[in-house]
Order: structure tokens, then C-alpha cells, then sequence
């Protein structure tokens, strides 16, 4: 539980936000870290594994209803479509698909956090839709969302798929909203997908996989330490494990160290010590309901104007504009 810390000289963001989460009590780790070129691989295969149904149940969502949506980003003038956390671009595609077919006139600008999936895509895009104008863009969500704001020649549509609003707790969750509130003008459209909640065994099962590949994606945190910073991680001696409380819709995940450890990361001249079963916090997923999803755009001065639902309602997109 303790560690030995000494005047250090941070030099990325990375660095300071290692150092801070280790150093805290109890320990956690920021779960966008998990995403550099083995942990987008490491979630390709989660999205692919039967128990994670977030992405199929989205994908169902958008191909029901691409006409639908794609008539309300439509505008005379163009339009911008700005995807935060853009991913693969798999659900995109019907949407964009769609636009295309229709003859919109507008500009796809993706952004992630992760340049190796950003790559991927813009190449993937040009191959399979080249006749869309693409302008990918790199950064974390809140950097970027500074400079949407220049964005406001014509309307914009800004896209956030994949429930990733589910990685804030709420007053995080509110300070995003708000953000990006701030970016929008009059006649400009958020469409946001919210995991709904459900039978707590389903969640449960979604982040807890038997074949272990969700316990792999979360230990590359550690992985990545070791490679970039220096450390000296047992990553078998962490245990993955996952809760989820149906009463607030949060689901946690956690890695537990197995026994009595030291760990020393050489970059940061930190030495950190683990008691047994000891967690590092490394990610959470938020569930919801048509009252929470409410009062967080009420409380980011946004109103629901129009809901996309699953056939089964278990996931919902909500389009939200300013009050």
C-alpha cells in the first residue's frame, strides 16, 4: 500500500498519469491507456466475442434505422460529421454508406485517441468508400472538443458510438456533455449511444469473458508500463475482475494483485508496494435509463429530441440538441 516516491521530472502525460494513479489510494489506472496497437487488437476480438453484445446490438440499431438517421444529419447547406472515438468505423459504415447513397453533402471527420486505428480506418475507407472526404483527427476527447468550435460554418453532427460515454462516472459524464454543448451551434445535433441496463448477469458476462481475451485487454496497461516505462510487472500475479451494481448501472473493473509485491518503474523512479489482494481500478462502464440519460442532458443544458432504439431496447441512441 505504500510507495517510495522521489522528485521526478515528468515528461508526457502518460507519465504523470501513471504516476498519479499508482500513488493514489486505492490505486487506479486510466482505462485509455489500454489502447495503444496490441490493445485496439485486444478489443477487436472482445467486440467479436458472444458474450460483448454492445456491438452487435448497435449495429442492429444503425442498419434498421440508417435511413432515419441519416435524413436528420442531412442538410441543404452540408454538414460536418464528427466522430468522437471512431474506432474501426464497422457501425459508421452504414451510416456513411447511407449518406453517400443519398448524395449528402458532407465531410466524415474521425477522431480517436489511437493513430494505429485511425490509420486503419482512413485506409479501410479509401478502399471501401473512396469517393468520402475524410479529415481523421488524433486526441483525447476533451482536446479535441476545443477545437470543434471552429467547426460552426455549417451545421455539424457530432457522433459518439459504442456507449463510450459509459468510461465517465457521472459528474465527468455531465462535464463531457457540457463540453461539447459548448461546441455546438443552433441547429447542430449530438447522437450519442447509451448501453442500457439490463439483466446484471448479461453486463456481467460482457466484461468477464471465460476465454479471458477482456482480462488480457485490461492487463495491457500493465503490459504497456512495463514496455515504456520501464517497469518490472508480474502480470500473472494480477488477477482481472469485474463487478457491476444494478442499483447505480455501474459496472467496474479491477486488477487484484494475487500476493505481497514490489514493483519498481525505473522511468518515473517510483517503487510501489502491493498488499495482498490489493486493486488497481481500471475501468468502468456506465449503464442506463431514459430518466438518467435525461437528467445528465438536463444538467449539460442539452434536451433529448429524438431516441433510436435496439429491437429489444437494451441499447438506445439519443440525439440531443441545445435547449
Amino acid at each position: 500500500m505504500k510507495s517510495e516516491q522521489h522528485p521526478i521530472t515528468v515528461k508526457s502525460t502518460f507519465e504523470k498519469d501513471v504516476f498519479e494513479g499508482l500513488t493514489a489510494y486505492p490505486k487506479y489506472l486510466l482505462s485509455k491507456y489500454i489502447y495503444d496497437k496490441r490493445g485496439d487488437a485486444l478489443f477487436q476480438e472482445i467486440m467479436a466475442l458472444p458474450e460483448y453484445y454492445l456491438t452487435r446490438a448497435e449495429y442492429d440499431l444503425l442498419d434498421t434505422n440508417k435511413r432515419d438517421i441519416a435524413a436528420l444529419f442531412e442538410d441543404p447547406d452540408g454538414f460536418d460529421l464528427i466522430e468522437l472515438g471512431a474506432g474501426d468505423g464497422k457501425k459508421t459504415k452504414l451510416v456513411l454508406s447511407e449518406l453517400l447513397y443519398r448524395k449528402a453533402d458532407f465531410t466524415y471527420i474521425p477522431i480517436d485517441i489511437s493513430l494505429n486505428a485511425l490509420d486503419k480506418l482512413t485506409l479501410c475507407l479509401k478502399q471501401e468508400l473512396p469517393e468520402l472526404e475524410v479529415q481523421p483527427g488524433q486526441g483525447m476527447y476533451f482536446d479535441v472538443l476545443k477545437r470543434l468550435s471552429s467547426y460552426n460554418r455549417r451545421k455539424k453532427v457530432i457522433m459518439v458510438l459504442g456507449s463510450n460515454i459509459g468510461n465517465l462516472l457521472h459528474p465527468k459524464a455531465i462535464e463531457f456533455l457540457k463540453k461539447i454543448k459548448d461546441s455546438l451551434s443552433r441547429n447542430d445535433l449530438l447522437f450519442m449511444g447509451f448501453d442500457q441496463k439490463k439483466e446484471p448477469s448479461v453486463i456481467l458476462n460482457a466484461y468477464n469473458d471465460p476465454t479471458g481475451v477482456t482480462a488480457a485487454f485490461n492487463k495491457n496497461l500493465l503490459v504497456r508500463i512495463n514496455r515504456e516505462l520501464d517497469a518490472n510487472f508480474d502480470i500473472d500475479n494480477f488477477k482481472h475482475w469485474e463487478s457491476y451494481d444494478p442499483e447505480t448501472g455501474t459496472a467496474k473493473s479491477f486488477l487484484v494483485a494475487q500476493t505481497k509485491m514490489e514493483v519498481t518503474i525505473k522511468k518515473l523512479d517510483l517503487t510501489i508496494t502491493f498488499d495482498p489482494w490489493e486493486t488497481i481500478h481500471t475501468e468502468i462502464s456506465q449503464k442506463y435509463d431514459d430518466r438518467t440519460v435525461s437528467w445528465l442532458a438536463n444538467e449539460a443544458d442539452l434536451r433529448i429530441s429524438r431516441i433510436f432504439q435496439s429491437p429489444d431496447g437494451g441499447y438506445k441512441n439519443y440525439v440531443f440538441t441545445m435547449k
